[in-house]
Parts: structure tokens; C-alpha cells; sequence
């Protein structure tokens, strides 16, 4: 008898755990244990300080890339906007604010990204710095490279990873989504990764 009452009560902690456990994500991972960012100090497309304390009481998605990107910069950019509409649409409580930071702020000025991140939607923050150190720092704290890489006549190449870093109201890195990204999957994404954190 207390064999069969010891299996129920096991049994129980796993169902309850099972319910308790984090959704799979279609586009990526949970983040575990989270830990809240250090803070930063960088500057959006109005020109204004942007700091931690812009990321409290908001969820945020943000993007690393930059304003010459031919292609997958802009693809990106292009699904996030379209995620917005649809939880718009859907009359969703909880939307994210989505950030994109520049991994090549020498060029990306806060005038320039003021021209390029609202063309995608006009709700969406543009992040520069004044030094590509600043950038690289903030990165690191996210788990992303960004690297500028030199050529020879004087140019260079703007290297930056693809995932899109989900972080939660309390400035805690909460999921990594590394794609194939389509608009659909993020917004199930985004409302599970928020459901799941509230």
C-alpha cells in the first residue's frame, strides 16, 4: 500500500512538472537560468539615451544588423513587421518592442538608422553607439558576435549572427530564436515565450 501510494505521488510530480515545463518553441530555445543584463548605455534613431531601463516592464525582440545589408537584414526586419501586424490584428495584450541594433554603428548614425528602422514599422527602436566597442559589449552580454572585418584597400565587412533574442519585462534574456523564421511561427513563439514568463 505504501508502495502504490509512493508510485501515485511520483507520478503526480511528474505530471505537475510536465505541465510546469517550458512549450517548444518552433523557432528556437529557452533560456535557462535567466540572468538580468548588465547595464548599457547606447542611443536610438531620435538621437536619445537608451538604456536597461528602457528594456523594464516591456517584453523586446532584438536584432542585430546593419543599415547596407543586402538581404537578410531586411528579410528580417520585413517578418517582424509583419509578426506586429498580425498581433495587432489578433488584439494581442502583449506585444514586444522590437530593437534593432546596428552592428556597425561608424556608419549607422542615428539619423541613418532614423531613414531605414521605421520604413518597417514606425513602433520599431533603432540602436547605435558611439563606438563599436559599445556594440561588441552589449553583444556579448547576449551571447551574439558582431566583427567588422578589414580588407586590404581599407574596407570592411559587417559579420553579425541572425538570431533574434527575446528578452522580458524584467531586462532577463529569456529566449534565443535562431529561425527559419516566417511570421507566424514568431508570433506563436512570441506568445508562448510570454505566456510562459507571466
Amino acid at each position: 500500500m505504501v508502495l502504490c501510494l509512493s508510485f501515485t505521488a511520483a507520478a503526480a510530480l511528474i505530471w505537475r512538472h510536465q505541465l510546469q515545463a517550458d512549450p517548444v518553441l518552433a523557432t528556437g530555445t529557452f533560456v535557462e537560468p535567466r540572468s538580468r543584463l548588465a547595464d548599457f548605455s547606447l542611443i536610438d534613431h531620435h538621437g536619445r539615451p537608451f538604456t536597461g531601463a528602457n528594456l523594464l516592464g516591456h517584453w523586446s525582440m532584438v536584432y542585430f544588423g546593419y543599415t547596407n545589408c543586402p538581404d537578410l537584414c531586411p528579410a528580417t526586419l520585413t517578418i517582424l513587421a509583419a509578426m506586429e501586424k498580425k498581433l495587432r490584428a489578433a488584439g494581442s495584450p502583449v506585444r514586444p518592442q522590437v530593437i534593432f541594433v546596428t552592428a556597425d554603428p561608424g556608419r549607422d548614425t542615428p539619423a541613418q538608422l532614423a531613414g531605414y528602422v521605421p520604413y518597417f514599422d514606425p513602433e520599431f527602436i533603432g540602436l547605435t553607439a558611439q563606438s563599436q566597442a559599445t556594440i561588441e559589449s552589449f553583444a556579448s552580454q547576449l551571447g551574439i558576435e558582431v566583427d567588422l572585418v578589414h580588407q586590404a584597400d581599407g574596407s570592411y565587412t559587417v559579420e553579425h549572427s541572425a538570431a533574434i533574442l527575446v528578452i522580458d519585462p524584467n531586462g532577463r534574456l529569456a529566449a534565443v530564436l535562431t529561425g527559419p523564421f516566417n511570421a507566424s511561427a514568431l508570433q506563436a513563439d512570441f506568445r508562448s515565450i510570454a505566456g510562459a514568463h507571466s
